[in-house]
Formats: C-alpha cells, structure tokens, sequence
C-alpha cells in the first residue's frame, strides 16, 4: 500500500514538472519582439521588462521590417515611418503615444563656448547629427531651416550617425563639440552632457508612434503591449523619462 502511494507521488511531481516545463515554454514561444526607436532604450524595458527588444534608428528597423524581420510591434520616434507601412499593409493603423523636444548638447566641460544655437556656426566647431534618414536627423534639419542656419552648421558636420544614442555618446566623449538629440537622450545622459535650448519658433513637432506588425507571429499579445504602453502606468513612465504627454483625442 505504501509502495501504491510512493509510484502516485512521484507520478504527481512528475506530471507537475511538465506541466510547469510546458509553462515556461508557451510563455518563451509568446514572448514578443519590439523593434523601437533607439531614444526609446531607457524607458520601453521599465515598462514591460518581458519582450525582446531591438533599439536602433527607426528607417533601419521600418527597413527590416519590409524585408520580414521577425517583428511584431514597431515603435518609431515618429509618425511617418509607421504610416508608411500602415499604407503597404505591413503594419496596424500607427497610433502616437509620446511626444519629444529636440535639444543640442555639449560635453560638459563645453570646450568650443557654445552658449546659443547660432555658436554652431562658427569656426572650427566639430558638429555631429544622425543622417538625414533617420527621425531626429529629419528634425534637425528642420531646426537648421528654421533659424536659417542650414549652411553654416552643416559646414562644420564631422560626422553622421545611424540614430540618435550614437550622437550622444559622441558629445558625451568629448569626440564633438556639440550635437542634436531629443530631450529625454540628453536626460539619460544626465551630467555628462549640458543642454542648449532651441528657439520654440524652430522646434519641430516630434509625435513617436506604434503599430502591430501584420507578419509578427503574437498578434495578441503585440496588441496588449500597445495598450499597456498607452496605459496609465505606460505613460507615466514615459513622462518620468523626460517624453511629452501624446496628444488628447478630440471629442466630436
């Protein structure tokens, strides 16, 4: 009798063991992969820690996705990228869930003086920015149009990076006397860097938006971070991170 009850207690603890085995394997196989823009890094993983991430310049990763990279939520810093791939049907109607400011930052000891966005201008000053393709590359242009320092800056450009955290390692390093980045990069950065402002006339409207990628493989559980990321504690991580409330919907 005490043998019938020994074989049903290793059969239990057997049977429990694979089920807690088949657990962690269904849980492994759902885990989704978000492909976010690089000024992301800090704040996405405080959100929800369980993804995969991929954090690089958003046309690189909206590039990869055309190609069928194995994602299944884009998140991009900004609107475009994500609605480009909404109209070819790779993507869910994109919606914005954080806004950003764009700022020049300076190694701290600031050797070229640079106390206003014209400084950059001058002689001799080593600027570094992101490529054109990439959002905060797009914004910076935008900036130097605006204050009608398109010439000057640009002459002075040593270097074009892939996104935006590249950019700001570079100043931090003192390998460039000044650069362009979002708001929330130079405050992860926190006292390796100072912040120049930009004039409000020239600042760009910087929205980030999401979508579900219509090839990913855990279309529900893409929507659920989508909505967590939209959420109440979601967004109020984003904000503690530096980014901008998203925009309130209208009432009709």
């Amino acid at each position: 009798m005490a043998g019938t009850r020994f074989a049903i207690l290793v059969l239990a603890v057997g049977v429990a063991a694979s089920a807690a085995l088949v657990s962690r394997a269904s849980v492994a196989s759902s885990r989704i992969t978000v492909y976010a823009a690089a000024s992301l890094t800090n704040v996405f993983p405080k959100i929800d820690a369980r993804p995969r991430y991929s954090f690089g310049g958003s046309n690189t990763l909206a590039a990869q996705i055309e190609q069928g990279a194995p994602a299944d939520v884009f998140a991009s810093a900004d609107s475009v990228l994500p609605r480009q791939l909404f109209a070819k049907r790779l993507c869910s109607k994109p919606v914005v869930f954080a806004r950003n400011q764009l700022i020049v930052v300076v190694p701290r000891s600031n050797p070229a003086g640079i106390r206003r966005v014209s400084d950059l201008a001058g002689s001799g000053v080593k600027i570094v920015i992101a490529d054109a393709g990439v959002p905060v590359g797009s914004y910076t242009l935008q900036v130097l149009k605006r204050l009608d320092l398109t010439d000057g800056v640009l002459a002075n450009v040593v270097s074009r990076e892939t996104d935006v955290r590249e950019v700001l390692a570079k100043v931090a390093l003192g390998e460039a006397d000044a650069g362009f980045v979002y708001a929330t990069d130079a405050k992860a950065a926190g006292p390796k860097v100072k912040v120049v402002k930009i004039p409000g006339r020239a600042q760009p409207r910087i929205a980030y938006a999401m979508c579900v990628v219509g090839s990913g493989s855990h279309t529900r559980a893409a929507r659920a971070f989508v909505h967590e990321v939209l959420g109440k504690r979601g967004q109020a991580q984003l904000r503690k991170a530096g980014f901008l409330p998203r925009p309130k919907s209208k009432r009709r």
